[in-house]
């Protein structure tokens, strides 16, 4: 089957028969199960072609269709309902409608609710509570059209004076409000089409095989929803948690409707293919995103602005440095620490939680920033937070960003004598001992649970910012859309590559993935080989820390997804990892992965060159790790736009950067360092937030254990005990 699955991921063409396949699918499955279906209620604007898409699905659901003007509240009322508008006026006319509306009690039907029924919360509690509520989001100017086509002259508003423009404007936060389902409509989308958006969205909701999670070493998880798999972390049998459901898909007229948009709603957009309007609302989803990403938690306006490199033509740097630790991990544990709070507040059992992370260097300081900035909502409800980083593994500025938030309900542990791959290897052993979970729950009413892109929910908030790169280079008419770009990643967990691969997979036209390493380069060759062997491998400390790791834990869940799933072979790889310290992917795969990754690695020299040189081409100044990317980037760089994903702020690495330009750097402190930093170069300039951080870290404890997993058990012991 996988083999099947990886020649249908070459074809050109596999989307569009797959939708083909699709479609006649969703109309069989819907047909199945309308006799059980609840009421479909199609809401949107006026002139959006509710109506005419109610008939088409009435007719292929065999279900009674009704549209609320004409077979509720014009019989109700016993007027036409623009004899009622004239009655009553506009502000009258909502109050009356909503009115009418909450005596309407219809089963088992397709329902086309008026253009205003969404202004009246009341009436909409109760209309939402017979079915699901389908927002046809069609795009104001294809409204416009249609109406001056109709001679519409019954619109609430239409004629006080306000545009029909305005209108639309003034209503769309009452339908971003009330929908279950968002249908995202293409420009000039035919009616028909639209419809098989609402079969295709009433199938996913009706078949078993869409829902829930598993492992992907084939544990049957009891987690069903979205919440339950951000609270799981890992998986019992060491595997990583993974959706059921197929990835989502965009068409490219779909993605055209997301490039005007602010990035909370692209994220929006993205995250809610994901995740079930059963399992997240869609109105407390966009909540939580625009809490995370609005505001001034990221200094540039863009969030993740998308710049062209002066002096490289052809290649884009795509800058995820500025949030508030100044690294790329901010885009996830800015959102994930707030849907971490909503699923335990809904879950039935009343936990506390201790959020329990290995970090490289930026994750740490990440998870600590998010959930300070929930904490005081959550009040004793917060998690407790426990980073481990190798103590002698990361730079001097990561360790004392971290400090900074070291509290009574956060820990930062050095571990001594540790790398990465130790300080994960304990998280993962304690996560998977049950004795000790056991006792945590026993004895401290505390569950265990994760941060690190290991976590399901961690990983898709990533997905949204590679999605938003793209429609960035059309906005900019870099490209048009449907024109392929390449992407390049400094890579060590595999977590923000693997991110980009579903955003290729959702649709968006990325032709090349290439996976930049540092001299810890396995990754490479297992790309190029499809053996992974880290026999004779022993990590190497380089000035890119982030990513010196040899056990890529989300390269896993890739190897899951290609082949079609079958746990057996990802099972037998990482036991023999775990055991051998080498496994190997069958011919089929390794050439799959071949034809969708490319990889090469860069020395520190590389690196150190490469930030050179573009200072001088550009006066543009590289972190460490995009620096490994800049340097595989100019070997791979081909006719395609070439975007290089930024991953940190070169301040988080000033000691390294500084040391390289001849700079003197002994007995300057982490905020003289990076001040200086600042001196070298006109762009990305100073990182306020940061400089903020470490100004205040120098009275804070910094904290060491052995590298012994009864000494890390005994720190996770003692913040179990203040929580």
């Amino acid at each position: 089957m996988w083999v099947y699955r990886s020649i249908v991921r070459s074809s050109p063409s596999r989307h569009a028969i797959a939708r083909t396949v699709q479609w006649t699918r969703h109309l069989c499955d819907a047909q199945k199960l309308s006799q059980t279906q609840p009421n479909i209620i199609l809401m949107g604007s006026p002139g959006c072609g509710k109506t005419t898409v109610g008939r088409i699905l009435g007719e292929r659901l065999q279900l009674p269709v009704l549209d609320v003007d004409d077979h509720h509240l014009e019989p109700y009322w016993g007027v036409s309902v623009a004899q009622k508008l004239s009655e009553v006026g506009s502000e009258g006319f909502v109050a009356a409608e909503g009115e009418a509306l909450k005596a309407f009690c219809p089963q088992r039907s397709v329902i086309s609710l008026t253009g205003s029924n969404p202004m009246h919360a009341e009436a909409m509690e109760h209309i939402s509570k017979t079915g699901r509520v389908y927002f046809m989001d069609v795009h104001k100017s294809d409204i416009l059209e249609r109406l001056e086509r109709m001679k519409v002259s019954r619109i609430v508003g239409q004629n006080d004076g306000t545009s029909m423009a305005e209108i639309l404007d003034f209503r769309q936060q009452f339908y971003e409000r009330w929908y279950d389902e968002r249908i995202i409509c293409e420009r000039l989308e035919s009616p028909e089409n639209v419809a098989d958006k609402v079969l295709a969205c009433i199938a996913k909701h009706q078949n078993p095989k869409a829902k829930g999670y598993e492992s992907t070493r084939g544990f049957n998880l009891e987690c069903s929803t979205f919440n339950d798999a951000l609270l799981q972390g890992l998986a019992p049998d060491d595997g990583l948690v993974v959706p059921r459901a197929a990835v989502p898909f965009f068409t490219l007229g779909q993605l055209d409707r997301l490039i005007e948009l602010s990035y909370p709603e692209r994220v929006l957009r993205v995250l809610e293919r994901w995740i079930p309007c059963n399992e997240i609302c869609p109105s407390r989803l966009r909540e939580m995103i625009h809490a995370a990403y609005g505001g001034a938690v990221f200094q540039d306006a863009a969030v993740c602005p998308v710049r062209p490199l002066t002096g490289s033509d052809g290649q884009f740097l795509q800058e995820l440095f500025h949030g508030p630790t100044a690294s790329f991990k901010d885009f996830a544990l800015q959102l994930m620490p707030r849907m971490f709070l909503n699923a335990a507040s809904e879950c039935t059992e009343k936990h506390k939680y201790l959020i329990l992370v290995a970090t490289s260097g930026d994750t740490g300081g990440a998870v600590l920033d998010g959930f300070s900035r929930v904490t005081e909502k959550a009040g004793s409800h917060s998690p407790g937070v426990l980073v481990l980083y190798p103590r002698d593994g990361i730079s001097s500025i990561q360790r004392d960003q971290m400090v900074f938030y070291h509290g009574n309900r956060a820990r930062v542990i050095g571990v001594e004598g540790a790398d990465f791959d130790a300080c994960q290897t304990m998280v993962k052993k304690i996560f998977q001992n049950v004795d000790i979970n056991k006792t945590l729950l026993d004895k401290y009413q505390v569950k265990l649970s994760a941060a690190n892109s290991i976590s399901w929910g961690r990983l898709l908030p990533q997905v949204a910012y590679h999605v938003s790169s793209y429609l960035d280079l059309v906005k900019k008419k870099v490209i048009a859309m449907g024109n392929q770009i390449d992407l390049c990643i400094p890579t060590g967990n595999f977590g923000n590559i693997l991110a980009a691969y579903y955003a290729k997979e959702m649709g968006v036209p990325i032709k090349r993935l290439v996976c930049a390493s540092n001299s810890n380069n396995v990754l490479t060759d297992f790309l190029s080989s499809g053996c992974y062997d880290i026999t004779k491998r022993r990590l190497k400390q380089t000035v890119s820390p982030a990513i010196d790791i040899l056990v890529s834990s989300n390269l896993e869940r890739l190897l899951h997804y290609v082949t079609n799933r079958e746990c057996a072979i990802v099972r037998e790889a990482f036991e023999q990892l775990r055991d051998n310290k080498v496994f190997s992917v069958p011919k089929q795969v390794a050439e799959s992965l071949h034809g969708m990754f490319s990889a090469g690695w860069a020395t520190d020299e590389d690196c150190k060159a490469a930030i050179k040189t573009t200072r001088e081409k550009s006066n543009y100044l590289l972190d460490t790790h995009t620096g490994i990317a800049k340097s595989v980037a100019d070997r791979f760089q081909g006719d395609r736009p070439m975007v290089i994903v930024a991953t940190a702020h070169p301040a988080k690495f000033a000691h390294d950067i500084l040391a390289s330009f001849g700079r003197q750097i002994n007995h300057r402190t982490p905020v003289d360092l990076i001040r200086g930093i600042a001196d070298e170069a006109a762009v990305p300039g100073l990182h306020e937030a940061l400089l903020k951080t470490l100004s205040s870290a120098d009275d804070k404890p910094k904290l060491t254990c052995e590298n012994n997993i009864g000494h890390v058990l005994k720190q996770v012991t003692d913040l179990a005990r203040c929580l």
